[in-house]
């Protein structure tokens, strides 16, 4: 077995130093606890400030284990529950790593083990990674026991796999109930992973390494489950035509979306698809309409967040306001544009007769202080504010 999953599943000869580290991250917490439980006082109060300096021997599991009293060792299981939640790595996806919360916490004494595993909290976020130096059993091994202390608590999961997904089924399928939040990792070989029977997730993720074909991506956002409101992949480009092949009426409910589009006609072709979407924020190759759009209006999108990768030749009107209609758009940002269509863009604030509240453009080399002050005219309370330069292609 490889030394990681020994480490995983022994619970023996661990170097405990980096407790120390952990727990000294808890003062604050632990402090409020304190302060505010009177009942507490009585058997923390001698040894508070010894917590808070990091003087506590806390670290010792042969004092734990041979009947000598700390303080920490009285602390009820609920404080010390969150006092472990605050233990865990700021990483939003967790490795089954034995020298760091939540493994470590079960290595310490027979009571830590108990709590640690006994909370479901500390076990809802996991990083599934296969990357072909492990044997495949072994890690799904290691990752079966993780997933089974969640405990039916949601879950938030990131899945890395080099090879096809075929393998993952038998291990994810318990649990597509519990899933939440989902994060993909494609890469080259990768088939389609279908997330239909996830249907309590709300939030998806999927990153798109080189090479990895957009199809594949396409088939696995064929059939979206029925609770999905997020997905965010701004790293994978679709054109008009890539975002007719979507047909599920599920897009239909997204209300945040992260999308990288490849021409401008892509954009009200998404905001069709999307007619729920309240939180828009778009990347891309901004060139020229290729085919004729008719006028459409949006009346859900409240935050429109722009960067353009690549844009049209300079002083060139791409047409990027020209068709759509959005009457309660609030917030607008707009980076990494060489130019700036002004006299559309004030054709198109003044058609949606939006309530916008903040306005972000690109700084003083494409768009003056004058046009500034006329988007003022137009919105006396507006917050205007000036990219950084070096937000600006």
């Amino acid at each position: 077995m490889q030394p990681l999953l020994d480490d995983v599943i022994s619970y023996s000869n661990v170097r405990l130093t980096p407790v120390s580290a952990s727990i000294g991250k808890l003062q604050n917490p632990l402090d409020v606890i304190v302060g505010e439980s009177s009942s507490l006082e009585t058997g923390v109060g001698s040894r508070r400030q010894e917590l808070i300096d990091g003087k506590a021997d806390l670290t010792q599991p042969n004092t734990l284990r041979t009947g000598h009293s700390t303080t920490i060792s009285h602390l009820p299981t609920e404080i010390l529950s969150e006092i472990f939640l605050y233990c865990l790595p700021t990483d939003k996806h967790l490795s089954p790593t034995p020298r760091q919360a939540p493994i470590l916490l079960t290595k310490i004494c027979h009571r830590w083990r108990e709590i640690a595993v006994g909370l479901p909290r500390l076990w809802c976020n996991p990083l599934l990674k296969f990357d072909g130096r492990y044997d495949w059993d072994k890690r799904a091994f290691c990752y079966r026991y993780w997933l089974e202390r969640s405990r039916g608590c949601p879950l938030s999961l990131r899945i890395e796999y080099d090879n096809e997904w075929s393998e993952l089924p038998s291990l994810v399928q318990p649990y597509v109930r519990q899933v939440s939040s989902l994060a993909l990792n494609f890469k080259v070989d990768n088939e389609p992973f279908m997330i239909e029977d996830f249907d309590r997730l709300k939030d998806l993720t999927i990153r798109r390494f080189p090479f990895s074909p957009t199809r594949v991506i396409i088939r696995t956002l064929s059939k979206l489950p029925v609770n999905l409101r997020s997905i965010n992949m701004p790293c994978i480009m679709f054109s008009r035509k890539g975002l007719d092949l979507f047909t599920d009426p599920a897009w239909a409910r997204l209300t945040h979306v992260e999308i990288a589009l490849s021409g401008v006609d892509a954009f009200p072709r998404l905001l069709r698809l999307c007619p729920s979407v309240s939180f828009l924020a778009i990347s891309g190759i901004f060139c020229p309409f290729q085919t004729a759009e008719l006028a459409f209006t949006h009346t859900n999108l409240q935050t429109l967040h722009m960067s353009a990768i690549q844009l049209q030749r300079f002083g060139e009107d791409i047409g990027l306001f020209d068709v759509v209609t959005l009457p309660n758009l609030r917030v607008i940002e707009v980076l990494r544009f060489r130019t700036w269509p002004h006299e559309q863009f004030k054709a198109f604030l003044t058609r949606s007769r939006c309530p916008l509240e903040k306005l972000v453009l690109p700084d003083a080399t494409c768009c003056t202080a004058r046009q500034r002050a006329e988007h003022a005219i137009l919105f006396p309370s507006l917050e205007i504010i000036a990219a950084s330069p070096a937000d600006v292609m």
